[in-house]
């Protein structure tokens, strides 16, 4: 089983954008699965309001609601934060959970500039059963926006190429970040059988990946085993910011020191020196004795803005001034997500961006 030539999936064909090229839309579906946060789901939509106002101002967006009771909430939510409903579109679409930076199809740019969507196989994370509904979001998202679909395939045996996009980081330019605790330990296996080569190999066919930088572990309390989106993304061409804890103390210290060691002996696919910026991570988030997967690193990049995680600590200022200095053409905007935490993911695991057509260099 293989892609055609001139689909998402063929060898040199596809490049998968940065996340700071322009988008069309950015998709997310609306709040609606209490046990995503146990006791905690009633301010969530409030929460994906907010969220949606900021992006409206700025891009359109895309909203799966999972039945008519949802989509009515949805508007409600919507109207009250003053939304700009001209840049809002409603679908009724069912879903498991609203992560559609995992469940979501991931865009990618053709050779002759047009988007198409790559369509990964989604196992909810190798860790829950009911995935059946959100395993359809790809189709739907196609069918509303027209582009083409095609399914990722492993390069070892053609079977479908299980990965989420929370666990890939790219720079637009062939460079690739991506954890060994998400992929090849042997917590959560997504695709049994394939190592680094075989990964790298399917890097460069789906997404047009030349170079994989690879990091150890992801951060305390992500149960997915090690995205990359919640401790180090590209900001720029040949720039990564990194969540690390100086604090010898931490769980995360010593992970976050082995990334930063990797990160600062690492190249992109020039053959450049990355610059490697640090966040802090603020303190310890905790629910009824979990510490949660906290962190500034969890921001999303949308046309002309960027939305951070903030939790009502110290370092959320700095976290903005960090992040502002880097976006200097983009607003910096802080979204408070100690209740969206409990469900854990903040602002990039819930949205995922649809590129705009490439028009010259990317």
């Amino acid at each position: 089983m293989s892609a055609p030539a001139d689909a998402p999936g063929a060898a040199g064909a596809v490049r998968m954008p940065a996340e700071w090229h322009p988008h069309d839309a950015t998709w997310i579906a609306w709040p609606h699965h209490e046990p995503d946060w146990p006791g905690k789901l009633a301010p969530i939509p409030w929460v994906y309001a907010e969220i949606a106002r900021v992006l409206a101002d700025h891009e359109r967006v895309e909203i799966l609601c999972h039945d008519d009771a949802v989509r009515e909430e949805a508007a409600h939510c919507l109207a009250a934060h003053a939304v700009r409903m001209d840049r809002v579109r409603l679908h009724v679409h069912a879903t498991d959970r609203v992560w559609l930076r995992d469940s979501g199809p991931v865009g990618v740019h053709r050779a002759d500039g047009s988007v198409a969507l790559a369509h990964f196989g989604f196992t909810a994370w190798a860790k829950y059963d009911n995935f059946a509904l959100d395993a359809t979001v790809p189709a739907k998202v196609a069918a509303v926006t027209g582009l083409p679909l095609a399914e990722a395939v492993r390069p070892d045996t053609g079977a479908p190429l299980v990965l989420e996009g929370g666990g890939i980081e790219v720079d637009g330019a062939g460079t690739l970040l991506v954890t060994e605790e998400w992929l090849l330990s042997d917590v959560q296996v997504r695709n049994p059988g394939m190592g680094r080569a075989d990964y790298e190999r399917a890097f460069a066919a789906q997404l047009g990946v030349t170079h994989t930088v690879w990091l150890g572990e992801g951060c305390v309390g992500d149960d997915t085993h090690g995205h990359v989106d919640d401790i180090a993304r590209f900001v720029a061409p040949g720039v990564v910011v990194l969540a690390h804890e100086p604090d010898p103390a931490d769980e995360n210290h010593a992970r976050s020191l082995d990334n930063l060691h990797r990160l600062r002996a690492a190249t992109d696919a020039a053959g450049r020196p990355l610059r490697v910026v640090t966040l802090p991570y603020p303190r310890p988030v905790l629910m009824d004795g979990v510490r949660l997967p906290a962190s500034y690193a969890n921001f999303y990049i949308a046309n002309g803005v960027v939305l951070v995680p903030t939790f009502n600590d110290a370092n959320d200022r700095v976290a903005l001034n960090v992040l502002a200095e880097l976006f200097p053409g983009r607003r910096v905007v802080g979204i408070h997500a100690v209740d969206l935490v409990w469900g854990l993911g903040t602002l990039h695991c819930l949205t995922q961006q649809q590129p705009a057509r490439a028009r010259g260099e990317t």
